[in-house]
């Protein structure tokens, strides 16, 4: 049924469709007649039809991530801050940059771990398993890493003229 479902569909009414928070994202059950279970997202296991609806996807998971995930919103907000400060501080281009990809990195690893614990839930269910708890750590691990890694590099590129700006003022 999924499978006509899917090969009746247009590229048309697939970007028609809209993405929205309010899909059911439940677990597939065994009896595809459930009348409790959406089926809003039959067609979630295609490849997009174009690039603007893969587009549209992205944006999803973005806005997935900023609404559900504390840790993602405090590092877009200390991010765009440590981006903006270099702005202000007047650092060169390449200086700014830097701050940009190590905070990109730490967002785009926010997501990857927002993924792998998802998918995680969704294969052991409401079981616990010392393999599922050791995928989940590491995926926070590496938002970790890469975290301290932005704090690292933002404080050695904004401290010196931060302090600089403020002597001065001081004087």
């Amino acid at each position: 049924m999924v499978l006509q479902k899917a090969q009746s569909s247009t590229p048309q009414m697939l970007a028609s469709s809209s993405l929205s928070m309010s899909q059911d994202l439940t677990m597939p059950t065994q009896n595809q007649s459930d009348p409790l279970r959406k089926r809003t997202r039959d067609l979630a296991w295609k490849i997009a039809p174009t690039l603007l609806i893969s587009f549209k996807y992205a944006w999803a998971g973005l806005y997935y991530a900023f609404i559900t995930q504390r840790n993602f919103r405090i590092h877009t907000i200390i991010g765009t801050l440590a981006i903006s400060l270099g702005v202000f501080l007047h650092l060169k281009p390449v200086e700014i940059a830097v701050i940009c990809l190590t905070s990109g990195l730490v967002m785009a690893l926010e997501l990857l771990n927002t993924a792998i614990e998802s998918v995680v839930d969704l294969t052991v269910k409401q079981s616990y398993h010392d393999l599922a708890k050791i995928a989940k750590d590491c995926a926070a691990g590496a938002v970790l890493v890469s975290a301290m890694t932005a704090v690292f590099v933002a404080g050695s590129l904004l401290l010196p003229p931060l302090f600089a700006l403020i002597q001065s003022a001081v004087q």
